[in-house]
């Protein structure tokens, strides 16, 4: 059995341990960009855009990409 996986970081290969989190995934490619998750800046993401928990078990082949976290849109039209 393989102790490790490949994933997909911001389009890069990375090799984690079996049982890594995304945001071990993260951290794996660049501890920066993991801090930044982790104080909310920034969100991780899935292969199709939508956000993911950053406790999500990796998968071989996973692919995550880091966006900024953004409020949501609010609707400002008048009632």
């Amino acid at each position: 059995m393989t102790s490790s996986l490949r994933v997909f970081v911001n389009a890069t290969a990375v090799d984690v341990s079996a049982g890594a989190t995304a945001l071990d995934c993260i951290r794996a490619w660049q501890a920066g960009e993991a801090d930044a998750v982790s104080s909310g800046k920034r969100v991780i993401t899935d292969s199709r855009g939508l956000p993911i928990a950053f406790d999500s078990p990796a998968h071989a082949g996973s692919i995550y990409r880091t966006v900024a976290n953004r409020p949501p849109l609010t609707d400002t039209r008048s009632p």
